[in-house]
């Protein structure tokens, strides 16, 4: 999943301890992060393990989805633009490629919150916001291998489906 609608006015300075130096959730992001919530539990998804990026965009787009004790933090999501070492970058990519390969515990469906580039690297193609805009989902089946990539689905959709909007 992908962290919430962001408020563009703001710039990120690349410090993860700084919610001042990141751009963070809008007022329509926090609203839209509840309802994609409310939407998973109307649509009786069965949610396992909620993992998130510490960019604060991320992790409260999780826990105002999720609940925050049901929310943890790993820096494997951390937003590229936050992570100045390639090497790691690409550590992080390999370790979420292989975390979306592992079946989810008593057929329920793990959630990471993260970031647009990230995933990109992932599909090894380019991503765009038209496609992958901010609150939506990017399906992946777990398999033997590299996890397979079943397709996009909007905010739009989801809340949709479900009447959450």
């Amino acid at each position: 999943m992908r962290h919430s609608i962001t408020d563009r006015s703001q710039v990120d300075t690349g410090d993860l301890g700084r919610r001042e130096g990141q751009r963070n959730l809008s007022e329509e992001g926090r609203r839209q992060a509840t309802a994609l919530g409310a939407s998973f539990k109307e649509l009786t998804i069965p949610v396992g393990e909620v993992l998130s990026s510490p960019v604060f965009r991320a992790l409260d787009t999780a826990q105002l989805a999720f609940g925050e004790t049901n929310v943890k933090a790993v820096p494997e999501l951390t937003a590229d633009d936050y992570e100045h070492d390639q090497a790691r970058l690409a550590a992080n990519v390999a370790w979420v490629s292989r975390r979306l390969g592992i079946p989810s515990k008593g057929g329920k469906v793990d959630v990471l919150v993260g970031h647009i580039y990230p995933l990109a690297m992932i599909l090894g193609r380019s991503v765009s916001q038209s496609e992958f805009p901010e609150g939506g989902l990017a399906v992946f089946a777990p398999s033997s291998g590299a996890p397979d990539f079943l397709g996009f689905v909007t905010p739009a959709e989801l809340l949709s489906a479900s009447h959450s909007q």
